[in-house]
């Protein structure tokens, strides 16, 4: 299966541990001299409706990335808080 970087923004982001719904792809960290993905990163949610602003945003590391289906990505892990803006 072949998939590119944007197609992967529509798809959901699924915990394999407890099969919650996390979030959407938001934006891909690719390492620009090996030419990879190195993580997924989902925006954090919104708190009160965007009133009080959103939570961190979580980044999940390539190798948490267990498959990529065609509505979603199973990942493992809780992923990281994003601490940079």
């Amino acid at each position: 299966m072949e998939c590119r970087g944007w197609e992967l923004r529509e798809k959901e982001v699924i915990d394999l541990s407890d099969g919650s719904r996390i979030g959407y792809v938001g934006d891909l960290m690719v390492d620009l001299e090996a030419g990879r993905v190195t993580a997924l990163v989902v925006p954090g949610r919104l708190r009160l409706f965007g009133l009080l602003g959103r939570e961190p945003d979580r980044v999940f590391p390539w190798q948490a990335v267990r498959r990529v289906g065609a509505d979603a990505v199973l990942v493992e892990g809780d992923g990281l808080p994003r601490l940079w803006e």
